[in-house]
């Protein structure tokens, strides 16, 4: 039995449950060999590489689309946050599904395509084959191959921890890495957060807590951003970017728990592990990077940054903007160098939710899951001119003081990837108890791809 025939059998007849109870990090695959120490092993066999049906089926599960989302919200009272009406097998605030996911093997690395990265038509169609368990049609319908080969980074720190030298990138394995794009979700945050229902305030602690853009926007001074400490509804610019920075990486957490789950349920091996080295990810998948001199970056003032400069100690820091290749842009960040300004960004989100082609223009032929979505998206009201105003003034003035957006994260980030092998038998049963292993991995090469595993 294949493995692209075998999926219908085996993975319905898996409960969640189950897979639960057996998710292991399971590290040890064919072909692997761990150098030192008292689990000195090396793999008698060859490593053998995960088929394009087990990755489409581990990437189906990380990511993929699977209908419409409901949004069932009040839409008088916040509703207008939501940016995005497609949901995906994990979870995304907002719905706005910003999350990027990176498969690398042996013989290439690929881009995953987003719902916004896909026409209404096409978004249908990666539906009905997801419904109809087409999964490997459904993988090279939204990879797209950023470059030949598998990317991998320095086995030293700090791009990798020690303890996971000896395993990554191991021949035969595939990698999986999701990748936050912040600056979209930032702003979209923002045109709520300064709507004069939140009217939250946010001050600049790296500038003696001064308002961060918004002093006429203030209460205080005719405005409508509350800014009585009285109110409780003042915060900082890194409360607001390490918010948003966590939420990402929740759905960070949600996509590899979902490879987690499969992994155990398909038999197969692996783990997820830490990837959160700021720019070394982003150079070596060819991302388009910035550079700026470390003091600048960390936001110290002029004498400080004189001195490191005078010492020699300050040595320029890169950050990832986008991705492109051949002509396409496939990633971009919302602020130069891909928009003018920060205007131009708030208001290329403002028209991704409200233009003549947005999500929530009147007679919308998007509608999602609403039996009449044109009813439903033509009264979902627009931010206010205010909350767009305020939004404008606030990522403007740190785009202007600190020279990029956001401030304490670049536009994209990684905190964990995951490796997927087909595990070793016979060193879990040389040095581990029978539970190590469950059925699934033991009759793993039997039920998908007819070889012989041992029974233990």
């Amino acid at each position: 039995m294949t493995a692209s025939d075998s999926t219908s059998e085996v993975l319905p007849d898996y409960s969640l449950l189950r897979a639960l109870l057996g998710r292991r990090s399971r590290r040890f695959g064919l072909g692997m060999h761990i150098p030192g120490g008292p689990l000195a092993y090396r793999s008698k066999e060859s490593p053998l590489p995960l088929t394009e049906a087990e990755e489409a089926i581990l990437a189906f599960s990380a990511c993929g689309i699977t209908g419409h989302a409901l949004e069932d919200l009040d839409y008088e009272q916040g509703g207008s946050r939501v940016a995005g009406l497609v949901g995906r097998t994990a979870g995304s605030a907002d719905g706005i599904q910003n999350v990027v996911f990176v498969v690398s093997n042996d013989t290439a690395t690929y881009l995953l395509r987003r719902p916004d990265d896909l026409t209404r038509p096409q978004i249908d169609e990666m539906t009905r084959l997801a419904e109809e368990g087409a999964f490997t049609e459904l993988y090279r319908r939204t990879r797209v191959k950023i470059r030949d080969g598998r990317t991998v980074l320095p086995r030293e720190t700090p791009s990798n921890l020690e303890c996971n030298f000896w395993s990554l990138y191991a021949p035969g394995s595939t990698y999986f890495l999701p990748i936050n794009d912040l600056s979209f979700f930032v702003i979209n945050m923002l045109l709520d957060t300064f709507s004069e229902s939140f009217g939250f305030f946010v001050m600049d602690e790296r500038a003696s807590f001064r308002a961060a853009g918004l002093r006429r926007f203030a209460r205080s001074r005719g405005g409508h951003l509350r800014d009585a400490l009285k109110e409780q509804a003042k915060g900082t610019v890194a409360f607001l970017e390490n918010l948003a920075a966590s939420t990402l990486c929740a759905e960070q957490g949600m996509m590899l728990q979902n490879v987690g789950l499969t992994v155990q349920a398909m038999g197969l091996g692996g783990f997820p592990h830490f990837s959160g080295h700021p720019f070394n990810w982003f150079e070596a998948l060819g991302f388009r990077v910035n550079a700026m001199p470390i003091a600048r970056y960390f936001g110290a003032g002029r004498f400080i940054s004189a001195m490191l400069r005078l010492a020699g100690q300050n040595p320029p820091v890169h950050y990832p903007v986008g991705l492109e290749r051949n002509g396409e842009v496939l990633l971009k960040a919302y602020c130069p160098p891909y928009y003018p300004s920060m205007e131009a960004a708030v208001r290329a989100v403002v028209a991704r939710k409200w233009g003549p082609e947005g999500l929530f223009q009147k007679g919308s032929a998007s509608g999602g899951a609403w039996r009449d979505g044109a009813a439903v998206t033509g009264r979902i009201p627009r931010c206010s001119d205010a909350a767009i105003d305020a939004t404008i003034s606030y990522c403007s003035y740190l785009y202007d003081r600190y020279g990029r957006f956001p401030v304490y994260y670049a536009p994209f980030f990684t905190l964990a990837g995951f490796q997927v092998t087909h595990v070793d038998v016979e060193f879990y049963d040389r040095f581990y108890r029978p539970q190590a292993l469950t059925d699934a991995q033991r009759e793993h090469l039997v039920k998908w791809h007819g070889g012989s595993q041992h029974d233990g």
